[in-house]
């Protein structure tokens, strides 16, 4: 089997029964092979920041059994020793696991702008986040976009989606 597929079922069967987690990776994913195209990666680029875009949020239930909450520090602390498991499953090798873990472990991490997969993922993470509503509506767009946005496709799509430009 393909290791994205097998991410993609090994991540819902983690997730389940909690389709919100599992369609917000999803909906994560789609933005990341979008942004991951127009940023013209490698196979291998493209490999890595997909997987790790289905996987940056797995360490969630487990930052919620242990800290009752669901904070992104919590889930970048933990999600890597969740994930890890999961990757080696799926046939990934160790360099492949050393970097989807290190994006899972600095997704909220929004001052490190010379890593562009990591970038795709926080890009692609705050997008979903904006439309599920997780910014209130006084929220300054055009501030989080200059302040949080590399990629110039990762740019254009927050003005096509949320600047409506």
């Amino acid at each position: 089997m393909q290791k994205l597929p097998l991410i993609l079922k090994m991540m819902t069967d983690y997730n389940a029964p909690d389709l919100k987690r599992i369609n917000h990776a999803l909906k994560v994913y789609g933005m990341t092979e979008y942004i991951a195209f127009g940023e013209n990666l490698s196979d291998y680029e493209s490999l890595v920041v997909k997987a790790a875009a289905l996987l940056h949020d797995i360490g969630i239930h487990e930052a919620e059994k242990r800290f009752n909450s669901s904070n992104g520090i919590y889930q970048e602390q933990l999600g890597p020793q969740v994930a890890e498991p999961i990757l080696e499953k799926a046939g990934f090798n160790k360099e492949e696991i050393e970097k989807i873990t290190y994006i899972i472990a600095h997704h909220h991490t929004y001052n490190i702008k010379d890593n562009k997969l990591l970038r795709i993922i926080i890009e692609a993470d705050l997008i979903v986040n904006i439309d599920e509503g997780e910014f209130g509506p006084n929220a300054d767009f055009n501030r989080i976009k200059n302040k949080n946005f590399v990629t110039e496709t990762g740019k254009r799509l927050f003005d096509k989606l949320i600047l409506n430009k």
